[in-house]
């Protein structure tokens, strides 16, 4: 037993060396030092998201690296905590993957279970991890839970405000709406501004009476895509669902009167079959060209410039949710306790989130999480706005931290299918909402 912690505290510290040696971006001397991890498949588990592309670019880095193989299983959303939670639940060592991504919806639930490794002792001794390069908002998020750390935050999916900027600057737009206004376009700083100017926006520009051209895309698809779009109007007009303490804080009046807001942007500016669209519909709408606005992630601009996925390239530009405070969303890195490798899915965690990866990361198009990729130089000259995004993402209030989370996501989108479809009120809606917030509440 003595010599096997002798051989693994030497192959550690060796994997410390190559990837400090990485982190400064130096090229480490593999020849002499050899590979600590050759032969080993470290299994993990992402989301089908561009930035899982980004890290999947980038894994040959790895490999060469270690000598380590990295798999990653790419699954929908919808399908990743059901075949997740077998594995966690899985005896020590003996789960199917080494390492996994772990949504902010899953972080009560998981880290209540006792799922997941506490990670600090590990970040004490490493010489790459910069846990205080971390957005505070990120490491309350998918980082710490209840003083210790699970997990490291990989990306962010704050929501923000995506719309045509050369719209909005079209100098026949701004006359025709300050005729019909009275007052100069600007960017909407409140919901009901925003549904002014979507309204405004949604036209018919073939001219055979038909509205062809939406102010609004949406995506109200329930439960998930739904539920997040839906917050951003209760955060914006000034409502929560619990607090930090676990405590229900939505009220009826501001509750009602979001949801209010929410279908009537559905009804009036967004395309017909929006009650059904997803993530990719709402998407393709926007990329098609025929939609002003879109209430979405904020890493959707780089997306949105790539010709081959769209035809708005150059056009579009990101700012806050109308009224400043949206949705916080995010993915961290964790190891499970079924881990069957630990200290190798340890040392791809290292390497992945060291400072020059997770740039590499930024200028393909990721996410940030880190302050100083947020404010590096070279990122900021590929994507001025990510020093906006930088503030929505420090600004943004993430999703209630509740170990039933899923649940509260199935009510949300139920109640709100059901107003859109006019089989509740807003205010039966509102008042199922909060009751059932109270049912699923951490006690």
């Amino acid at each position: 037993m003595k010599k096997k912690l002798v051989v693994l505290l030497a192959a550690l510290a060796i994997m410390s060396m190559l990837l400090s040696a990485c982190a400064k971006g130096e090229t480490p001397d593999t020849t002499a030092s050899g590979k600590p991890f050759e032969g080993v498949t470290i299994n993990v588990m992402m989301e089908g998201v561009p930035d899982t592309e980004y890290v999947q670019a980038q894994l040959s880095q790895f490999e060469e690296l270690t000598g380590a193989k990295v798999n990653i299983e790419v699954l929908n959303y919808a399908l990743m905590h059901e075949k997740l939670v077998p594995q966690l639940t899985a005896a020590e060592g003996s789960g199917s993957y080494d390492l996994i991504v772990v949504d902010n919806y899953w972080v009560a639930e998981f880290n209540r279970a006792g799922w997941l490794l506490a990670l600090d002792d590990r970040i004490a001794s490493s010489e790459t991890v910069q846990v205080d390069q971390y957005l505070p908002s990120m490491m309350e998020m998918v980082g710490t839970y209840q003083g210790k750390t699970y997990m490291l935050p990989f990306y962010n999916y704050a929501m923000a405000l995506v719309y045509r900027n050369d719209l909005f600057t079209d100098p026949t737009i701004q006359q025709e709406y300050k005729e019909q206004f009275g007052k100069d376009i600007a960017l909407p700083t409140s919901i009901p501004e925003y549904l002014e100017l979507a309204k405004f926006m949604t036209r018919d520009t073939d001219g055979n009476g038909t509205v062809d051209f939406y102010g609004a895309s949406m995506q109200g698809l329930r439960p998930d895509p739904t539920a997040m779009e839906f917050l951003n109007y209760l955060y914006s007009m000034g409502g929560t669902m619990y607090d930090l303490e676990g405590n229900v804080t939505l009220t009826q009046e501001v509750g009602v009167a979001a949801l209010d807001a929410y279908v009537e942007a559905m009804k009036t500016s967004a395309p017909p079959g929006s009650p059904s669209y997803g993530f990719d519909e709402a998407f393709a709408i926007v990329a098609q060209g025929d939609a002003f606005s879109y209430v979405t992630y904020n890493w959707m601009v780089p997306v949105l410039d790539d010709p081959e996925k769209s035809e708005v390239v150059g056009k579009m530009k990101v700012t806050a949710v109308p009224g400043g405070i949206g949705l916080l969303g995010g993915w961290g890195w964790a190891i499970p306790k079924s881990s069957p490798n630990p200290d190798a899915a340890w040392a791809f965690i290292e390497w992945v989130e060291s400072f020059n990866v997770a740039k590499e990361r930024a200028l393909l198009g990721g996410a940030p999480t880190r302050a100083d990729v947020f404010q590096d130089a070279d990122v900021l000259a590929k994507y001025p706005h990510y020093s906006d995004v930088e503030k929505i993402v420090a600004d943004s209030i993430m999703f209630p931290m509740q170990s039933r989370a899923p649940q509260i996501v199935e009510v949300l989108g139920r109640v709100i299918s059901e107003t859109i479809a006019g089989s509740i009120t807003s205010e039966e809606a509102i008042q199922q909402l909060i009751t059932e917030a109270e049912n699923l509440a951490d006690k």
